[in-house]
């Protein structure tokens, strides 16, 4: 039975608990050739009920975030290691974030993105393969082998922990300011970095 349409998952009954917890699936967001791939970790409330990632709280910050570095939202894709709402936003387990590999590797080969920035600790270790300790290494680009190529992926701090901490927002803005830099990709500057030559 066919469960993926091109990058999205059109049916899944891997993850029972998850099927249970969740309204419907959430695929990725955003264009299909974005040299950005932002990548969190699971869809909260928020996304669960609309069926796009990263709205609410969380996605106010991020959506800010990108503005003030010249970056639209439509211009970049986001997407989560699992699809489905865990229990109570619990963090997903590793059989479930197993489960799913294969849809987000498949999302990453047809994206095909210049720059994957893992949002938080757990797209950070799902991706990498490693431990990380995200306030430390948030910023960090490392290189890794997802989906048969050679990928570079930017360490970030998750939105959300800059809302119950701010002191992790300097971190945050940082790696955000530093994956806007890196990749400056064309047609994705904000009104007046586009209009800098026009003085």
């Amino acid at each position: 039975m066919e469960n993926m349409r091109g990058s999205k998952v059109i049916s899944c009954e891997l993850c029972p608990v998850l099927v249970e917890s969740r309204s419907r699936i959430v695929n990725g967001d955003g264009k299909m050739d974005a040299e950005i791939l932002f990548v969190g970790e699971g869809p909260g409330r928020e996304e669960d009920i609309s069926g796009k990632p990263f709205r609410g709280r969380s996605g106010t910050v991020l959506d800010k975030s990108l503005r003030e570095n010249g970056i639209l939202r439509e211009n970049v894709r986001i997407t989560n290691c699992v699809r489905c709402r865990p229990p109570n936003n619990r963090n997903p387990s590793k059989r479930e974030l197993s489960n799913c590999k294969n849809h987000l590797d498949t999302e990453i080969a047809l994206i095909n993105p210049r720059l994957i920035v893992a949002l938080g600790r757990v797209p950070s270790e799902h991706l990498l393969g490693r431990k990380v300790i995200v306030t430390k290494e948030a910023g960090k680009i490392e290189v890794k082998n997802i989906a048969g190529l050679d990928r570079k992926v930017l360490i970030c701090i998750h939105p959300a922990a800059t809302l119950y901490n701010p002191n992790q927002k300097i971190i945050f803005e940082s790696a955000i300011s530093k994956a806007a830099n890196w990749i400056a990709p064309e047609g994705q500057k904000n009104k007046n970095s586009s209009n800098r030559g026009s003085a």
